[in-house]
């Protein structure tokens, strides 16, 4: 999510623009849990940082970095404004995801450097903030390949759990789950939607992340898209999707953010899931 994103324009399939079209990255992970959400072993690649050295003076100066960003966003027109229309014109899709569970497990996939990157620090911020303010949002997992020790040790200390397996975003949601993953790479969604391609699992998923619409602008006036291979069940989804763009804020947080959507998926039966092959 960090530095390696490529932009492309609904205009122009090369160049710089309007919103980002992030292609694949290696990675993803998760903690050991076997009651929640499961993940077939052939989706499992165990992961560990690539640094093995605590550092307590890192760890110190970036807790209290985040707790900066948590608090300067807090208090800004974009949180304010995020959640706001959380409460007015979200709030209901969540309780139909939920059913008669109280709350959803967070996934957090492919958050980028905490410690080297603004937008990663501005991303999880909004995260904590919507768990501390959501009386509906239970256990954090966050995963991202990049992640050092002392990002691990910082986001364990923050209240969150971090994988030591590599999902590929392939978490079947066997019961409501929240994926955040603000501008991830496109075949990290369709890695999500192929592994929960049936009613039950699709119908339990919350995802914040890029604009699906987006993608299906983009796709249909760049014919040649290094995309295109990598949103073939995002493209089939859409018939089935409820997408709430964020409101557009002008102030310096909302870049972190742009072009991003909640996504909801309505009812489907299986044979309108038959004709793309998963």
């Amino acid at each position: 999510m960090a530095a390696s994103a490529k932009s492309l324009t609904n205009s122009n399939c090369t160049t710089d623009g309007d919103w980002t079209v992030i292609l694949p990255r290696r990675g993803r992970q998760r903690r050991k849990d076997t009651e929640v959400e499961k993940i077939s072993e052939e989706k499992q690649e165990p992961w560990a940082p690539t640094d093995s050295q605590k550092d307590p003076i890192r760890e110190t100066a970036l807790m209290q970095k985040m707790e900066r960003y948590i608090s300067k966003i807090e208090n800004s027109q974009f949180y304010q404004t995020f959640r706001d229309q959380i409460e007015t014109s979200i709030l209901d899709y969540f309780h139909i995801v939920l059913g008669s569970e109280t709350s959803m497990q967070m996934v957090i996939y492919g958050i980028g450097s905490i410690e080297l990157y603004e937008p990663p620090c501005l991303q999880l911020s909004i995260a904590m903030l919507m768990k501390r303010d959501l009386n509906l949002i239970g256990n954090v997992e966050v995963f991202d390949p990049v992640l050092s020790v002392t990002e691990s040790r910082v986001l364990e200390a923050l209240g969150c759990s971090v994988m030591s397996i590599n999902e590929n975003g392939k978490r079947e949601a066997v019961k409501p789950t929240m994926f955040f993953m603000p501008h991830c790479e496109a075949e990290l969604y369709n890695n999500l939607l192929q592994a929960n391609w049936k009613p039950d699992f699709l119908n339990n998923i919350v995802l914040f992340g890029n604009s699906f619409e987006a993608y299906e602008q983009h796709v249909s006036l760049c014919k040649n898209s290094p995309v295109l291979n990598s949103v073939k069940h995002i493209l089939a989804a859409r018939s089935f999707t409820n997408e709430i763009k964020i409101e557009k804020i002008p102030d310096d947080y909302y870049n972190a953010f742009h072009d991003s959507s909640w996504h909801f998926f309505s009812a489907v039966n299986e044979k309108e899931l038959q004709f793309i092959n998963s």
